[in-house]
């Protein structure tokens, strides 16, 4: 399929609708054919959704995959959690056929029937496979170099890595090598692979409080001059809730917090104020000064 029908999902169109304006400046430099389906709704997610009722999430997701179905396009999506949720039913109706029997049961109540025709990728992964580095590495204008950035993946990116099926579920290499990409370099910290805590908000704010401390004080170690994700809900964790951790812990922190095609549209040469990134709660100005 020569055009994806794009998934921008729940967090960044109603809370970062700056990360899908950088998405979409890399996606039409870097030739990639978006179409947008106005009929898409939440995926659900992955985690809070799923563990109350099984089968109303899956049937939501089928919905969705239908209508990517019904456009004849894969899904391209930007958001680890929607990529999780999409890939997995639909991997799981595609080799279940009781399942299958199931949910199209409940889906044909609303017109619509779960064929198993298209795939689901994330950003991250189009631009790994598909693109390449070194396309990659030809469109930066601005170079990187002397960042020290540290990267974190999240949890749902990668496991359960025989459904998603495309980095190293343990030690995934893919945003590493983007971020290098650009001329920085990926520097590695203590436990880069830990969750940041964000799935456990609504639950438990006091640990997710903790493990994000515990991620920030290794970055901080490292002396990384920022950190980039590939998850709005990571994101939404190292961006919006480090100063809940300095009241918490009387820590200090400040660490400049990127969606990873933040970083590639501004090495591409676009201009900070045409990404938004004024709206930032950890501000990059210090970040912008040395680019």
């Amino acid at each position: 399929m020569s055009e994806y029908a794009i998934y921008v999902g729940c967090v960044i169109a109603n809370r970062f609708p700056y990360i899908e304006a950088a998405s979409r400046k890399v996606m039409d430099k870097l030739g990639i054919k978006v179409a947008d389906i106005p009929e898409f709704g939440c995926c659900p997610d992955p985690a809070g959704f799923q563990c109350i009722d099984q089968k109303t999430w899956t049937a939501i997701a089928a919905r969705n995959l239908c209508v990517a179905e019904e456009a004849n396009k894969d899904i391209l999506t930007f958001c680890n959690g929607c990529f999780e949720t999409l890939k997995t039913v639909n991997t799981e109706l595609k080799n279940d056929g009781h399942h299958l029997k199931e949910i199209n049961e409940i889906i044909s109540k609303i017109g619509k029937q779960f064929k198993g025709t298209i795939n689901v990728y994330h950003l991250l992964e189009v631009l790994y496979k598909n693109i390449g580095i070194e396309a990659i590495q030809k469109a930066v204008t601005k170079k990187m170099d002397g960042l020290k950035i540290a990267t974190f993946y999240g949890c749902h990116y990668g496991r359960p890595g025989y459904i998603l099926n495309f980095d190293d579920p343990l030690r995934p290499e893919s945003l590493d090598k983007i971020v290098e990409a650009t001329g920085a370099k990926s520097v590695e910290y203590l436990k880069k692979y830990q969750c940041c805590g964000n799935a456990i908000s609504g639950v438990n704010e006091e640990a997710q409080t903790a493990m994000l401390e515990s991620k920030l004080k290794q970055i901080d170690r490292v002396k990384a001059d920022c950190l980039v994700v590939m998850c709005p809900a990571c994101f939404t964790q190292f961006e919006m809730n480090q100063g809940k951790v300095n009241k918490a812990f009387n820590t200090e922190y400040k660490i400049p917090t990127l969606y990873f095609t933040e970083l590639l549209a501004l090495a591409f040469g676009e201009k900070p104020e045409d990404l938004g990134v004024k709206f930032h709660r950890i501000k990059l100005k210090s970040l912008l000064e040395r680019i």
